[in-house]
């Protein structure tokens, strides 16, 4: 059997990797000096035979472990079966799809993409467009509030409107948000103006450092946005899916957004797949050559 580590000093298979990644790829990110090479459901094994617990599951990616037998099979049959459509033409695939996770969520429609940052990118274009569209705000003054310590992707858009310092050399950014502190549902209420269409908030903050808000803040937002005609948006991309003990953390104050963005555990780990789930009235805002 395998040794099970608890400390992560390189092996020789894992400093030779470690050194072909040094000489040849971007340095964005600074991984530890661990080399998977192998998992199974909770357990990952490196190049050099050690055994590790997975206790981030790529950031909830793999919130069903590595390699399930259900996953893996239903993603082989589907391989062999059809590689790819676009849609520029219906699939057996995409019409089941739209009905399970709408009625998993409790909403009307999905909007699908790859990955996370896409799906906040079209959530914030749905928040607009409403906007424009349902609620009347002038065109082009549209406004998004977001909080500090958010992550939400690393698009343009969505890191201008992050507080993180290593993102201010990629200007310049894309205007019409602002900033309030996390957990602070007066903030909320005093921020909100005439031009105001959405609220994006991760329930729970993943990057900013695991950050729990206050009893009572989702409930608190919520209210104050239906009482403001402003779209509740709740990034669970990483909270969702049973991250939390709930099928999404706002589960747990009873609250339902307006907006819902998945992604990471969506996909099962196999593929990058994200969504975004409203009701008819705001994902009914886009129509053909819109968003496609």
């Amino acid at each position: 059997m395998s040794q099970v580590t608890t400390s992560s000093q390189p092996g020789v298979h894992t400093r030779e990797h470690l050194d072909l990644v040094d000489a040849s790829s971007a340095r964005n990110y600074a991984p530890l000096p661990v080399v998977v090479a192998r998992g199974e459901g909770c357990w990952v094994t490196d190049v050099d035979g050690k055994r590790y617990l997975d206790m981030l599951s790529a950031y909830s990616a793999v919130n069903f472990g590595h390699g399930h037998p259900a996953i893996v099979e239903a993603f082989l049959n589907q391989a062999r079966k059809l590689t790819l459509t676009s849609r520029a033409f219906h699939n057996d695939q995409f019409g089941p799809f739209c009905k399970v996770i709408t009625e998993l969520c409790g909403q009307d429609m999905v909007l699908p993409m790859n990955t996370g940052a896409e799906g906040v990118e079209t959530a914030i274009k749905t928040a607009r467009k409403w906007g424009y569209d349902v609620k009347g705000v002038p065109h082009d003054t549209a406004e998004i509030i977001c909080c500090t310590e958010n992550f939400h992707g690393r698009t343009i858009t969505v890191i201008s409107f992050s507080t993180d310092e290593c993102n201010k050399a990629f200007g310049p950014m894309t205007p019409g948000f602002t900033i309030v502190p996390y957990g602070d549902a007066d903030a909320l209420a005093k921020a909100i103006t005439p031009r105001t269409v959405g609220f994006l908030v991760e329930p729970i903050q993943g990057e900013g450092g695991i950050n729990i808000p206050p009893d009572g803040y989702l409930r608190a937002c919520k209210d104050i946005c239906e009482r403001e005609r402003v779209l509740f948006i709740a990034d669970e991309i990483q909270t969702g899916l049973g991250r939390t003990g709930r099928l999404l953390a706002c589960d747990h104050e009873g609250v339902k957004p307006d907006v819902l963005i998945l992604g990471k555990a969506l996909g099962g780990g196999m593929m990058p797949v994200s969504a975004v789930l409203a009701s008819k009235e705001i994902l009914s805002v886009f129509h053909p050559g819109d968003h496609g």
